[in-house]
């Protein structure tokens, strides 16, 4: 994953085990992976003017991510995939970059806490900075903020829902 300020260029709903989620791409790889709330508009969108500006090739690149990236997340909730090999091209500051990095390196049904994160980034006072670069983490699934339980082990927070993280635990713990 590299910090990257290019905006997303295609999106497209996948509909999943979990909802629908929505994802964006730009031409370096996938930018978001949302889950769309039921009662929510986040389906309809609107492209700014860089989009409009994009040329052919850049917006069919994009797709192509998605697609690859739809096509992987049918594998991982088959139980085909254990690891995603998609671009991502997610925007976010560079210590952001460093633990959604951290979380990508988790190995597959693997949990971990926020200070163990802290400390693999060698930042382990950043406990709590941690914990909120985990929260803005804008590619749900892929890279796995799921996998982050509290330190006695028990099940935290999760913007989707304890629901949805204990379903995405024991889809990998098979």
């Amino acid at each position: 994953m590299k910090i990257n300020m290019l905006p997303p260029l295609h999106q497209s709903i996948f509909k999943s085990p979990v909802g629908d989620l929505k994802l964006q791409a730009s031409v370096a790889g996938l930018t978001h992976l949302q889950v769309i709330d039921k009662d929510s508009s986040a389906a309809n969108y609107s492209f700014s003017s860089e989009i409009k500006a994009a040329t052919g090739a850049d917006i069919s690149q994009a797709k192509q991510w998605i697609e690859q990236a739809i096509h992987e997340l049918e594998e991982y909730f088959s139980g085909q995939r254990v690891h995603f090999d998609v671009p991502l091209a997610a925007k976010g500051t560079e210590f952001q970059q460093q633990v959604w990095q951290a979380l990508v390196d988790l190995p597959f049904g693997k949990v971990c806490s926020y200070g163990d994160i802290a400390n693999k980034i060698e930042r382990p006072r950043a406990v709590r900075a941690v914990g909120a670069a985990n929260g803005a983490n804008p590619i749900a699934i892929i890279v796995p903020c799921h996998r982050v339980i509290g330190k006695n082990g028990t099940l935290t927070g999760y913007a989707y829902g304890l629901e949805m993280k204990q379903f995405l635990l024991n889809l990998e713990s098979r």
